[in-house]
């Protein structure tokens, strides 16, 4: 790092240390490919304001209880590296720091972090089964399907296949609870067997009175053999109880009998227990919530639906939202119906369509399209965070025009009786789980039409009172001035230099040329971290796109962080996922901090070895600080490409 660098990145540790309330309030710091990621010990002492406009960066949120400072590929590294030394920080991984993160929350914070790791971990069984029965009902309802043999007989399979999934929930609940809280998983599948026994009387043709139930008589209490069928809360609490059992035994029980005595006991007190005290203390919760929930309809109407769907992405922000996984799972199983997942749905596409509404505000500011289109992508496939945080939340009045919009969608829902017939997924993918009774498709498409239609014009509307202006202006020591030629340039701690109105880069690999978008990997694809464009390589060779300096080499070779003599830095990453090779089959011929011609050699890799361990070898080239007011113009992606020019930077005048 040279010296002009590091002058600067020592200015931007000391200013963030004292941003962020000082030395003493930092517990732990890390960083991931974009973000500098610090634990504070009260996170109220942090101006996450002033944080925004600190030199170089480009964003700040909290989110996971870390303050997350958004500074881009390769340039994080360097930021870190100062940040961390200047504070005599321990180098933390990821996982240390969100351990560190955990310790700060409290009980309530605990439970909740704890059923979003079950349900995290399970979700895409749910997932399969959700769009198994929704694709089940699409196809059920269509005639020339129940007149056709084989079309019948596969929706049958279908049908039979998302049923098994749902039917067994209750196992799947309990082994993941168990592996969550330490236990074996193996035990919290033989609990979830215990569960679903066959020997026990089906749940629900015990609660319609179809079979005869069988009553035994332990320590003076009656217990009902009836089976768990549905019984999500009863498989959460049984995998608890069963992980501290097995913790409990592994200690206590000697080492040489441990093998066996060990999961015997665990299994033999953990059915006792499931019987006794879980199970109906667990039906007990189930139905209360079930009771409740169906309480609201019944009595609060069209107010209680709008209120829902109006706050709960207010729950989101706190984390709290995890646990309507649970309690829409014991809504499906003890009443049919999810009217849940449709006002969680058109909650979320409401802050999808504050985000147009601030976009249309600010549509000739580089820097608000770069964030609001990524986000509103995220937003259609149910991931409102990028959105929440990165805008809505941020400029304050987006996220009040789109809980309005969500109120409104949720009067939809309530109206037009709308509901689920299963969970795990929205707005998108969430149509396939619409009851289709009453035309439940359509009802699902205005319903989400009418909220992302009230988000994006009361956004508008509270924009005329409440918005500041942006100003498409570069970080603080990085202006942009004219010089008399018409040229810009680039003035801060470095010597100023003229930037060109059109910058050229050139084919940095041999191969075919394809759009970003078509690259099959969804950060890449949604261009979370910037535009650009792919190459999918023709032979296992990267070269410089233009001259400049290469910022960083990954550690595993796999990508570059490059910066153009003009001050335009990019990204080339090799392959998607090819990090998890750490380094096997890739050979730098550049480091940190080497100055390179265009067209010379940076990276070899052995293409053929790549793809045969299963990975994609597309290369993409992101330009992640892309300076306010210039514009890329891609060359066509079609044919191959050599040495030819395949993106041009614009400046806002060139482009017009």
């Amino acid at each position: 790092m040279d010296a002009n660098k590091r002058l600067r990145y020592d200015k931007i540790s000391e200013e963030l240390t004292k941003l962020v309330g000082g030395r003493e309030n930092i517990q732990g710091v890390a960083h991931c490919a974009t973000r500098l990621r610090i634990v504070l010990k009260d996170n109220d002492l942090a101006d996450l304001k002033a944080i925004e406009d600190v030199d170089l960066a480009k964003g700040v949120f909290v989110a996971g209880d870390q303050v997350q400072i958004i500074f881009g590929a390769g340039l994080v590294n360097d930021v870190y590296a100062v940040f961390a030394e200047n504070n005599n920080m321990k180098n933390m991984s990821l996982s240390d720091l969100k351990t560190e993160a955990n310790k700060k929350m409290n009980p309530l914070q605990r439970i909740i972090k704890a059923l979003s790791d079950v349900f995290v971990d399970i979700m895409p069984g749910i997932l399969a089964a959700a769009l198994l029965t929704g694709l089940s009902g699409v196809l059920g309802n269509m005639g020339f399907v129940r007149d056709n043999d084989t079309l019948y007989g596969i929706n049958t399979l279908i049908n039979i296949a998302s049923g098994a999934i749902f039917g067994f929930l209750p196992l799947a609940v309990s082994y993941s609870a168990c592996k969550r809280f330490g236990g074996r998983p193996i035990l919290g599948i033989v609990m979830g067997c215990i569960m679903l026994s066959n020997s026990l009387a089906d749940a629900y043709a015990a609660a319609q009175g179809s079979v005869e139930v069988t009553t035994l008589h332990i320590f003076g209490l009656g217990v009902e053999l009836v089976g768990f069928q549905g019984g999500i809360i009863v498989a959460l609490l049984m995998g608890f109880v069963t992980a501290k059992l097995d913790q409990f035994f592994e200690k206590k029980v000697p080492e040489v009998i441990r093998l066996l005595v060990s999961p015997l006991l665990t299994t033999l007190v953990g059915a006792l227990l499931l019987f006794t005290v879980i199970g109906p203390v667990g039906r007990g919760l189930s139905s209360g919530i079930t009771n409740a929930l169906v309480w609201m309809t019944q009595n609060l109407g069209v107010f209680g639906y709008g209120v829902f769907s109006g706050l709960q992405q207010l729950v989101v922000i706190t984390g709290l939202h995890h646990i309507f996984g649970a309690i829409e799972a014991q809504l499906l199983a003890d009443t049919g119906r999810n009217f849940l997942n449709p006002l969680m749905s058109v909650a979320i596409i409401a802050q999808g369509g504050a985000v147009l509404g601030y976009l249309f505000l600010h549509k000739k500011n580089t820097k608000i399209r770069e964030l609001c289109i990524p986000s509103f992508v995220s937003v259609l496939f149910g991931i409102t965070e990028p959105a929440l945080f990165g805008i809505n939340l941020r400029y304050r009045f987006p996220i009040i025009g789109g809980c309005i919009g969500g109120a409104l969608g949720g009067v939809v829902v309530y109206l037009t009786n709308l509901a689920a017939v299963g969970f795990g997924t929205t707005v998108v993918p969430g149509i396939a789980l619409a009851d289709p009774a009453g035309n439940g498709y359509v009802n699902y498409i205005i319903a989400h039409g009418v909220a992302i239609a009230g988000g994006f014009i009361m956004t508008l509307v509270l924009g005329r009172f409440m918005d500041k202006p942006q100003q498409g202006t570069a970080a603080p020591g990085n202006a942009n001035t004219k010089d008399g030629s018409g040229n810009r340039k680039e003035e801060g701690n470095e010597a100023a230099r003229e930037i060109p109105e059109e910058e050229k880069f050139y084919g940095y690999a041999k191969g075919e040329l394809v759009a970003m978008e078509d690259v099959k990997d969804e950060t890449f694809a949604n261009k979370v971290l910037g535009d650009g464009t792919a190459i999918i390589p023709s032979e296992g060779k990267v070269f410089a796109p233009a001259d400049g300096t290469i910022l960083s080499v990954f550690d595993t070779k796999h990508a570059v962080c490059f910066q153009s003599s003009y001050g335009t830095e990019l990204l080339i990453h090799i392959g998607v996922d090819t990090v998890n090779l750490k380094g096997k089959y890739f050979t730098a011929h550049v480091k940190d901090g080497d100055v390179v011609k265009k067209g010379q050699l940076m990276v070899e890799f052995d293409k053929e070895e790549i793809e045969k361990a299963g990975y994609d070898t597309v290369i993409p080239m992101i330009f992640t600080d892309l300076a306010p007011g210039r514009t890329l113009e891609k060359a066509a992606p079609c044919g191959t490409t050599g040495d030819e020019e395949i993106v041009t930077v614009l400046t806002g005048e060139k482009n017009g």
